[in-house]
């Protein structure tokens, strides 16, 4: 089976559900079998339990992928502060480097890796590094997830924007509708679709019994991923 490097999960901002999509879709990658690695390098507000930080998100994507890896592997640095990891590694007196992040990124085998940053895209992860840097090393396509919300064509475009003056590869924005729809005559998908050429994705609002909705909404994004593994033979399609 052909393989490909895989995806840099990133944000316009904090709580808007990439944890959420890349369980998601590192489980339907799974499920339609392929073997997927997951990455949560640095996590912060991780809850104490019997005296070990437990990084909640990155415990969520183990166990989407199957568990393939120890939890201290996907994400290996974990801090108390619910701030970013920069400022909460700084708070622990543990700076972060982002060569740390970067290798700790790298994966043990040759599969489907798909990198969860925290925050935004612009938002600090090293003390030496914002997201966009760890993405930019790891030479990784996009996957922005943003949520459904008034001010969300201003946060994706502005965001595309930043992808491209790296160099990166935007694979796709999902477009995930965190809340009920309250009948407002907004319509993001319509004006993103309109405004910007990188494939969004509506993403419905779901909860964790209607994953069958969820991943038929993935779907897409999974296809179009496989289409480029097949016509290009290799692993950087």
């Amino acid at each position: 089976m052909a393989e490909f490097a895989g995806l840099f999960i990133t944000g316009t901002d904090t709580g808007v559900g990439k944890t959420f999509i890349g369980a998601a879709l590192a489980g339907a990658l799974r499920r339609r079998g392929h073997s997927v690695r997951v990455r949560k390098p640095a996590e912060s507000g991780c809850l104490r339990e019997k005296g070990d930080l437990v990084p909640r998100d990155a415990q969520i994507l183990s166990r989407a992928a199957g568990d393939p890896e120890p939890l201290e592997i996907v994400c290996p640095y974990r801090f108390e502060a619910p701030v970013s990891p920069e400022r909460a590694a700084r708070l622990a007196g543990r700076p972060l480097r982002l060569r740390e992040l970067l290798e700790a990124c790298q994966p043990r085998e040759r599969d489907v890796r798909l990198v969860e940053g925290a925050g935004g895209f612009y938002s600090p992860i090293a003390a030496d590094g914002l997201n966009a840097d760890l993405a930019q090393a790891l030479k990784l396509p996009i996957l922005l997830v943003a949520s459904d919300r008034l001010g969300v064509i201003h946060q994706v475009l502005l965001t595309l924007e930043a992808v491209a003056s790296r160099g990166l590869i935007p694979r796709g924005v999902m477009l995930n509708q965190t809340e009920r729809s309250n009948g407002s005559a907004m319509n993001n998908l319509e004006d993103l679709r309109r405004w910007s050429t990188v494939p969004v994705y509506p993403i419905p609002f779901c909860y964790p019994e209607k994953s069958a909705a969820l991943e038929a909404a993935l779907m897409p994004l999974i296809e179009n991923l496989e289409r480029r593994i097949q016509n290009s033979g290799g692993p950087d399609a």
